[in-house]
């Protein structure tokens, strides 16, 4: 089986081969400290970020990197794999999974095809066959637990497209006070559950957070790839403040535990099924096969369809493609060697950049207007 190349998520800086676990981490605690001054330091905080990027690797490129489990101190999963009631095979290897998911509310088998196609390539047409070589229709249909074989006249080829790391950051809010106003204002509940902010009259928003579809962490691939097109302008005719990856177009309002979920690509929102709300992992929200609380289709504020898309289109290889994605661990108690766990970890240099990112971040007041 051979795998195709897909240019739009390319990794945003490059590794290095070999890399001393203590000589990096020695550099990254000591690179934090000196954000407390960013606006005398930032210009020297970045360069030497870059610099640390350059020569972080990941742990599947090193030895040093393949033991992830202390005694002390136990990581997340590797992928997503555990718990996976639907597995999908190529009907002419019907010994090695090449994906499967675990199945929630609302999954039906036109579901299942429109995933694969995300993932798998195919030269023409194809069908899927249960376990019993029943042929499993493309229509609204629930699907069923089990093992799904790909049948086609022609060799299927693997999407090689590697989705972009994100995770948690608790460090990280909100940094464009604007964003944040617009998306508020505009949902006024979290349009996942439907939950309303019944104290938004008392300007209480405790437990609703206003959350980026595309990370704000991924500006430079943001502005890389064009994502900003997808924006239509402000119906006022003026600037975006913090450019255009801070538009409401780009935002939801998330109660905090379904932001958590939606960071986490193990939530996400089909906007070519109805906006159905998809649950990549077990559903203890109730919100699978839900249909998302979005505005009219004339509001030029609603967020952006191909926005949505892309995010959906990320959750599915994170969570179904090959075993999937790691599971990244985000609380870290007081006193913990989060730097030297990440560093043990998978995707190590993606973390990383998100850390600085969030700890820079932090440091800049952009709730405010700048002169």
């Amino acid at each position: 089986m051979s795998s195709s190349s897909s240019p739009s998520s390319s990794a945003p800086f490059k590794h290095s081969s070999h890399s001393n676990p203590d000589t990096l981490k020695d550099t990254l605690e000591d690179t934090v400290p000196r954000l407390k001054d960013p606006l005398l330091q930032s210009e020297n905080a970045l360069l030497q970020h870059d610099e640390t990027l350059l020569r972080l690797t990941d742990r599947s490129a090193s030895p040093l990197y393949e033991n992830t489990q202390s005694e002390s101190f136990a990581m997340s999963p590797d992928n997503r794999s555990a718990g996976r009631d639907v597995h999908i095979f190529d009907a002419n290897d019907r010994n090695t999974s090449i994906g499967g998911l675990i199945l929630t509310s609302g999954i039906t088998n036109d579901n299942l095809y429109s995933m694969i196609e995300i993932f798998v390539f195919f030269d023409g047409k194809y069908i899927l066959r249960s376990e019993d070589n029943i042929m499993i229709e493309r229509n609204d249909s629930p699907l069923l637990p089990g093992n799904y074989y790909i049948v086609s006249p022609n060799p299927i080829r693997i999407n090689d497209e590697k989705p972009l790391t994100r995770m948690i950051s608790l460090s990280t809010g909100t940094r464009v006070q604007s964003f944040r106003d617009t998306v508020r204002s505009r949902d006024r509940r979290c349009v996942i559950t439907g939950e309303e902010v019944v104290n938004a009259t008392l300007n209480n928003w405790t437990g609703f957070e206003a959350t980026h579809i595309f990370p704000l962490a991924l500006e430079r691939l943001w502005n890389d790839h064009n994502y900003g097109r997808w924006i239509l302008c402000p119906p006022d005719g003026k600037e975006i403040k913090g450019g255009k990856i801070n538009s409401g177009q780009n935002g939801l309002l998330l109660r905090s535990d379904i932001h958590q979920l939606f960071d986490t690509y193990m939530v996400s929102i089909n906007p070519d099924d109805n906006y159905k709300v998809i649950c990549f992992c077990r559903d203890g929200k109730g919100i699978a096969g839900k249909r998302f609380h979005q505005q009219p289709a004339g509001d030029p504020l609603r967020p952006a369809d191909e926005l949505l898309r892309w995010h959906f289109r990320q959750a599915v290889l994170v969570n179904m493609k090959g075993v999937g994605e790691p599971i990244f661990e985000h609380d870290f108690p007081p006193g913990s060697d989060m730097i030297g766990s990440i560093l043990k970890g998978p995707k190590a240099a993606e973390r990383i950049e998100f850390e600085l990112f969030s700890r820079m971040a932090a440091e800049f007041d952009l709730t405010q207007e700048q002169l």
